[in-house]
């Protein structure tokens, strides 16, 4: 065989292959690249549907959360009531204001802080006791649980505000029951000193969703350690603080950050039973934020203070924040 005749033979063979390619016979190389052009389509198909199903949850926390963030802080800067136009820039005046010359604004601080001060460890205590009393496997316990979870869920509504004020009125049911046993009748929503406390018992008695978060982390425990310790001669006191809070501290400490949020901007309770009396003992910062917005119309004004509350949420979430490394204990520390 000669030269040309070799010639012939690669050409043949190296464009017959080609040839056949193209008719129908796919080479290795063509099926992969194939591949990543289905994938990559299918993948772009996926993701704007995923874009599509978000996009109610980006429309709303954009116009609803960010927008309204950023720009109540600019409102706060101005001299703003929303009936006469146009704004009036005053810089920190808003703020001086309310730290050098409104005195309601330190009754409704102090108010504020007693409320935190009244909800947030009972809560944290009591959500607790009872999920430690629910962590058995017994028959019905799932009722139970139920039940102690009931009152969360109509937690900050309208309706159990006006059955506790009715509950707790000069002529309510509690005092009708403490009246049927002879005694003398008291004025939980009419004294300065007992109107907080009530309204704050309002919400301890809302400890459901904390009971459901212990009473997860509690099912965590290994019950080897409680074994251990009990041959040990360790007593149930010495059990809890050497094995349960340790296990339980992250939760814990979610729950503590959790209800200082919720109390520090309660609104509904106070504004509905007691509208800030008896003598501004209830005062709260946020019927303030709501009297001035809404009563007095100095936007400017109320936003000043809704930012002083979330300058205050946030000193208190980093405080607990930092302290975390004394007392909270993580799975992955030793």
């Amino acid at each position: 065989m000669n030269r040309s005749t070799l010639s012939l033979h690669a050409r043949d063979s190296l464009f017959g292959a080609g040839e056949r390619s193209w008719r129908g016979v796919t080479s290795p190389s063509w099926s992969v690249l194939n591949g990543h052009l289905m994938k990559t389509k299918s993948l772009a198909g996926n993701n704007r549907v995923a874009y599509l199903y978000l996009l109610p949850w980006i429309i709303g926390i954009l116009g609803l959360q960010l927008y309204p963030f950023i720009i109540s802080f600019y409102y706060s800067l101005n001299d703003y009531n929303p009936i006469r136009m146009p704004l009036r820039f005053t810089g920190f005046n808003n703020y001086i204001e309310l730290f050098t010359i409104d005195p309601e604004f330190w009754i409704s601080l102090r108010a504020t802080m007693l409320y935190v001060i009244y909800t947030v460890p009972p809560k944290i205590i009591m959500s607790l006791f009872i999920a430690i009393l629910l962590n058995k496997s017994r028959r019905g316990i799932g009722i139970l649980r139920t039940v102690y979870y009931l009152p969360s869920l109509f937690g900050g509504s309208v309706a159990v505000a006006v059955l506790w004020q009715v509950m707790f009125m000069d002529q309510g049911t509690i005092n009708n029951w403490i009246r049927f046993f002879g005694f003398d009748t008291i004025q939980f929503l009419g004294n300065p000193r007992t109107a907080l406390p009530t309204l704050s018992a309002l919400e301890v008695w809302q400890f459901g969703s904390s009971m459901v978060l212990f009473l997860a982390a509690l099912k965590q425990v290994p019950v080897s350690l409680y074994e251990a310790a009990s041959i040990d001669g360790a007593n149930a006191v010495k059990r809890f603080l050497k094995i349960t809070l340790p296990y339980i501290s992250p939760v814990l400490f979610f729950c503590i950050i959790m209800q200082t949020i919720n109390a520090l901007q309660n609104f509904t309770s106070v504004f509905i039973i007691t509208r800030g009396g008896p003598l501004r003992s209830t005062y709260m910062l946020a019927l303030k934020l709501y009297n001035d917005g809404f009563h007095y119309w100095r936007m400017g004004y109320a936003s000043a203070t809704s930012w002083i509350i979330f300058s205050l949420l946030t000193v208190i979430t980093l405080i607990l924040f930092a302290s975390q490394k004394y007392w909270v204990f993580y799975s992955d520390q030793n």
